[in-house]
């Protein structure tokens, strides 16, 4: 009983630092692109609908988060007219997403290995 509850704590972190991943490389984006204006605030709200596309995403299939997640990410970030094209905007959404998803897939099999689990 002691693993389950330990397990499920854990996931709950994991879900919280895969947003903190997605927020963190949507305000780099940000900054790389050259915004300067509440970058914090628009890598908040960047970060929740790219965040929303992703988990929607995996409760219908988890190749679904590779497709909402980057255009949940393309659709916000038209709404903050950041001068990129919409491909370049697709493919910074899908990066993001492979990149805040592999962190925390790698890091919740190793909790899932350190506490015996898996």
């Amino acid at each position: 009983m002691l693993y389950r509850v330990l397990t499920i704590i854990g996931g709950l972190v994991f879900v919280i630092a895969l947003y903190a991943l997605v927020w963190f490389f949507c305000k780099k984006f940000l900054e790389h692109h050259g915004v300067t204006d509440r970058v914090s605030d628009r890598a908040t709200a960047l970060a929740t609908w790219t965040f929303a596309g992703i988990s929607i995403g995996l409760v219908f299939a988890v190749v679904g988060a590779f497709l909402l997640g980057p255009w949940a990410f393309y659709r916000t970030l038209r709404g903050h007219g950041v001068a990129i094209s919409d491909g370049a905007a697709i493919w910074w959404g899908f990066g993001i997403v492979m990149a805040s998803l592999g962190i925390t897939a790698i890091g919740f099999f190793g909790f899932l290995v350190a506490v015996g689990a898996y």
